[in-house]
This record gives C-alpha cells, sequence and structure tokens, in this order.
C-alpha cells in the first residue's frame, strides 16, 4: 500500500467545467469523473489496472508494462485490491487515493447464470495516486506518487495548452429503441406468464435505444450533466469505450466503522414545469400502492443479501418510500443499512450483491435468467456499477440507470421498470420514456441528416 503523505496543491484553474478539464486530460491513461454525491473527484493515469474485454481474460496493467492476470474470478480480484481494513485514514468524505471502476451488468450476473456480454469492456478496475478533488469550489491536485511535481505540471500544461485537432460528436442516426411499441408488450406479456407460473415475482424489463455515432462521447457530458443534475453522475474512457453516467442511484456506500447504506429506487412518476400538475404527479406516486409493492420486495432482496455479511440484528430500514424529486422524474427510494462483521471484506460484499437487486428482480437468479432470454442483447454497463474503494475500505458505488455507453461508432442508452403481477404494460411502457426521453431528446440533437448523408455519400 502506498504512503499517505501526499503532495496537495491549488489548481489554477478552478473555473473550467468537469467536461472541459476531461477533454484536456483524455489523452491521459484511465481518465475519469465521479460526481460522487457533491463530492467530486478526476482521476487520470492510474498506476496498474485490470480490464476485461467481453469473453476474453482479465489483464493487470502496471505503467508501460503489461502481463496476463490470471486469477479472473470476481472474488480473486482482492488479490488485486490492497485494501488495509485495519488501517482507518479516513479524515473526510470522499475518494482519497485507492481503486475506481466500473462492473458491468452481464459480467456481475454472470457469475450466477450464463450469458452473453457485449463486445467492449466489461470491467475496469484502476489503482490511482494521483488525483483532483473539488473542495470548496477549487480543484486541489492530490498525489502519493514520487513524480508528483513532474505530473502536476504536466497536467497543467495539458489543460493550458492549445488542443489538437479531434473529431467532434455527432450521430450519423437519431437514438431511437430496438424495440417497437408491440415487440415490448409482446415481452411485457412472456413476464406476466412467468410472474403467473410462479417464476418470480418481479422482473426490471429494459429496452435499448440505439445509435450511430462519431467522435467522442464526452463532447455531449456537459449538457447532459447539466440536464439531469445527478447526484451519481461519472465518465470513463478506456481506448475505444466511453461511459457517461447520469445516475440518480446509489448502490452501495461503505461507510467508516464497517456501517454500509444502500438506496434502492422503484417507483417513478414524470416532473411537470406546471407546479400544480408536478405536486399531483409526486402525490400519485407517494400513495401508489403498486410502487410500494415493488419498493419493498426490493428492499426485502437487499436486506436478504447484506445480512449474509452483518453482524446479527444491525440491518435496518430507517427510510421507506421516501420520494426524492430530479430534473426529469420523482422516484420512490428507500434507505437499508447494516454493519459488517469485523472479519468481512467490503470487496466481497459489493461483488456478491451485483448486479443489483432494483434491476433485476426477485429472486434475483430466475429474475437474470428471465432478463437473458426476453431482452434480446446484452445490457452492457448499463445496471452494472461505478465507483471507488479508498485503501482502508470506504468507498461508494453507483447503479448505472440513465446512462449511456459508446463503443466504436455505437452508442447505446437503455430505460425500464419493475414489473409486477399489478403492472399495466401500456403505463410501462410508457415509464421507459418518462425516464429517459429527455435525455434521448438532447442526444438527438447531435444528429444532423445533411451531414450524414454527406458521410454516407464519401
Amino acid at each position: 500500500m502506498p504512503s499517505s503523505s501526499f503532495l496537495n496543491l491549488l489548481c489554477p484553474f478552478d473555473d473550467l467545467d468537469v467536461a472541459f478539464i476531461l477533454q484536456r486530460l483524455s489523452s491521459l491513461t484511465g481518465c475519469v469523473y465521479l460526481a460522487n454525491n457533491n463530492m467530486p473527484v478526476i482521476a487520470f493515469s492510474p498506476v496498474s489496472y485490470c480490464i476485461k474485454k467481453s469473453n476474453f481474460k482479465a489483464l493487470h496493467y502496471v505503467r508501460d508494462h503489461q502481463s496476463e492476470y490470471t486469477q479472473t474470478a470476481l472474488q480473486d480480484l482482492k488479490s488485486f485490491i490492497d485494501i488495509d481494513l485495519t488501517k482507518n485514514s479516513q479524515n473526510f468524505d470522499g475518494f482519497n487515493g485507492g481503486y475506481i471502476g466500473f462492473f458491468d451488468y452481464n459480467f456481475s450476473a454472470n457469475q450466477q447464470i450464463h450469458n452473453q456480454h457485449r463486445q467492449q469492456p466489461t470491467f475496469f478496475l484502476g489503482q490511482y495516486l494521483t488525483f483532483l478533488r473539488l473542495e470548496n469550489k477549487k480543484w486541489i491536485f492530490y498525489s502519493t506518487e514520487e513524480n508528483a511535481e513532474e505530473i502536476f505540471n504536466q497536467i497543467n500544461f495539458l489543460i493550458f495548452q492549445k488542443p489538437t485537432s479531434s473529431s467532434l460528436f455527432s450521430m450519423m442516426t437519431p437514438c431511437q429503441p430496438r424495440w417497437d411499441k408491440t415487440q415490448y408488450l409482446h415481452a411485457f406479456e412472456q413476464v406476466q406468464e412467468y410472474i403467473q407460473a410462479g417464476d418470480c415475482y418481479q422482473i426490471n424489463l429494459t429496452q435499448e435505444f440505439t445509435a450511430k455515432t462519431i467522435g467522442n462521447l464526452l463532447d455531449t457530458a456537459q449538457d447532459l450533466w447539466k440536464l439531469t443534475n445527478a447526484p451519481y453522475a461519472g465518465y470513463l474512457k478506456i481506448d475505444d469505450f466511453e461511459l457517461l453516467s447520469c445516475s440518480p442511484e446509489l448502490f452501495i456506500d461503505f461507510e467508516s466503522e464497517r456501517k454500509i447504506v444502500t438506496k434502492p429506487i422503484k417507483g417513478t412518476m414524470p416532473r411537470y414545469v406546471d407546479s400544480i400538475l408536478d405536486k399531483q404527479s409526486k402525490q400519485i406516486l407517494k400513495s401508489s400502492k403498486k410502487d410500494q409493492a415493488e419498493n419493498v420486495m426490493i428492499v426485502d432482496l437487499l436486506r436478504n443479501d447484506l445480512s449474509i455479511y452483518a453482524e446479527t440484528g444491525t440491518v435496518k430500514t430507517p427510510k421507506l418510500f421516501e420520494i426524492e424529486s430530479f430534473n426529469q422524474v420523482h422516484h420512490m427510494v428507500s434507505e437499508v443499512t447494516a454493519t459488517l462483521k469485523a472479519d468481512i471484506h467490503p470487496v466481497d460484499v459489493l461483488l456478491s450483491a451485483l448486479p443489483g437487486g432494483s434491476i433485476t428482480g426477485a429472486p434475483k437468479i430466475r429474475a437474470m435468467e428471465i432478463i437473458e432470454e426476453l431482452e434480446g442483447t446484452p445490457r452492457g454497463a448499463y445496471c452494472g456499477s461505478m465507483g471507488y474503494f479508498n485503501f482502508d475500505g470506504t468507498g461508494s458505488w453507483n447503479i448505472l440507470i440513465r446512462s449511456v455507453q459508446k463503443y466504436q461508432d455505437e452508442l447505446s442508452v437503455w430505460a425500464g421498470g419493475g414489473i409486477t403481477i399489478a403492472s399495466d404494460g401500456e403505463a410501462e411502457y410508457q415509464e421507459c420514456f418518462d425516464k429517459v426521453s429527455a435525455i434521448l431528446d438532447l442526444l438527438n440533437t447531435w444528429y444532423q441528416p445533411e451531414s450524414s448523408d454527406k458521410k454516407s455519400e464519401s
């Protein structure tokens, strides 16, 4: 484990937005951003990292050196993750040096069911000793590396140098649903048949929206983050793969003294400009017995998942059916807390709990099997998790909903919701668009038919 002695310096670019800084640092390996619920961090150039692409073996990289990392199972990642649970160096909230990355939905589900993967990175985890953290509206440079001052000078040079020309982001096709309404309703009816047969009692049925693109997805980031104002936003670029999170949902917070917190979202109603309509929409959600039933199913699932690792009697539900309002929707949110047993490694908790119950259904394994059968294509990063661990085991991981992934020229956005026996197909179909239509509308402003036609002709 590296020394905890930091070089910390005030950065001379406080007035620059996150996307601009990321664009200037994008040439650095593993450039990543986490909004982290108003504790933003930008990290880059990990000293080592693990990555897995599709069905290939995981690879372990050390700067300027690549070697095969043979332990590929999720539980064996602990041999890469150097966490000291006896170390209590955390004297503030947020990232303090450690590991940042993501696990995609299909990679996580594959630990329990047989499924397909997208042809793109399925997990990435880097060890970061150098990062920028926003404190009191000022970006502070932190590093425990020996050449920290050299790195500081390098990032200042990159941020203030004249940018090299690059292909601006544009869409060759509009972002449209892969399913039409008839196909969605057919899948919905199949879910209902499984529920009636007793296979499951909730399935999170989702659908994909796709487009052909050129350029860097990062060009859209600042507009998307401003639109959604999401507390668990983020960005990661790995070669020709980009992941842009606009997620409102926390999966697990790993706090000091072995406390963990999870806040499942289940239940959605649209926002309205008209304050009266908006208040009515919020009240409908608050009093919805159907949404409460869906929410409590997932709360029970998460309580069960966490109880395996928690001290007896510590699993609590301090908040149930609370309504939280975001830019486009109101959500029903509950909270489950627990205290981990003294000998439990937090990495075990995260990896065994993924994918999150709020985006699978219940019972989880059968729900994932039905999702694999019905959805028709792998989710990829959507419904996976992005976040960090500090070296002392504290950390925070989101659920990757309201997120955009781009691999090569393929852009993908997903939306869906929990289906129970009480669900209405038409309403569930509309809920997909309530959740994602604002993101789609914004993305489609980068679609220029005339430019696309000229590109095709050439």
